[in-house]
């Protein structure tokens, strides 16, 4: 788990209630995509390579200009870089994913997929469609856009950021990085004066304990919340599985508004 955060923790609830759903046979509606693989293309190294020189001289330039300015100065010129560096981006990678997002559609309508995610949530089954969106991205002329729309997915999807910005999950979530602030601070402090590794040993537990109990205090009834809501809305919407929108590249069934609907 990269951070104590709410969105952590409700993404492993979320990741353990669909595990089955992942490994059930009646799934063959999901193909996946290896983006790993497609990010090796000559199209995405050649683009890597122009965004790092041009953060390489950006760089250059930010130190010669923020020698002698002062912190303030030195912000807004760090804010501008980083608008600057966020533009290129935009300008360099956006074609090329929009290029790669249509011959995903593409493939996924010839195989009548209704959603496509990324390899790495798939550990049995779902069709790969890694190489023949690869021929298309190689081949000669740009992918065509699919007619249709894709079907109607009994794979559902929340966006995991609008799931966080509901207030009573933001408070908690801030609430507890607040407690695990001074937490460290205290444990910091204990760990200085700490004379034997047992001393230490007995430190370390009482940390995790304060913030294991914390997060059992403020952040699980929320987590047990968000779980009930999605099972809910899965369960009337006739959906065998809910995966986080990070992980869907094409189709599937959003139901962020009534999972957040739900929680407040």
């Amino acid at each position: 788990m990269k951070t104590n955060r709410i969105a952590a923790l409700v993404g492993l609830a979320l990741i353990l209630s669909s595990t089955p759903a992942v490994l059930a046979d009646d799934t063959t509606e999901i193909g996946y995509v290896d983006q790993a693989a497609l990010s090796a293309l000559p199209q995405f190294t050649a683009a890597r390579a122009q965004l790092d020189s041009y953060g390489a001289n950006l760089q250059k330039q930010y130190i010669a200009r923020a020698r002698n300015a002062s912190q303030a100065e030195q912000q807004k010129l760090s804010a501008e870089f980083q608008q600057q560096i966020a533009d290129k981006q935009r300008q360099v990678l956006g074609p090329i994913f929009s290029r790669a997002q249509i011959a995903i559609a593409s493939v996924a309508s010839s195989k009548n997929l209704s959603i496509v995610v990324d390899k790495q949530i798939i550990i049995v089954g779902g069709t790969d469609i890694t190489q023949a969106v690869k021929d298309l991205l190689t081949g000669v002329g740009d992918p065509v856009p699919p007619v249709n729309t894709p079907p109607p997915s009994t794979v559902g999807y929340v966006d995991q950021t609008q799931i966080d910005a509901i207030p009573a999950i933001k408070a908690a979530a801030t609430d507890f990085q607040k407690f695990k602030a001074d937490q460290d601070q205290q444990a910091a402090a204990k760990f200085r004066s700490a004379k034997t590794q047992a001393d230490r040993d007995a430190i370390m537990t009482a940390y995790q304990k304060a913030l294991t109990d914390k997060q059992n205090q403020t952040l699980k009834p929320l987590v047990d919340k968000t779980e009930a809501a999605m099972a809910s809305v899965a369960q009337k919407r006739g959906l065998t599985l809910v995966v986080d929108r990070g992980n869907v590249i094409y189709g599937g069934t959003d139901i962020t508004a009534d999972v957040t609907s739900a929680l407040k």
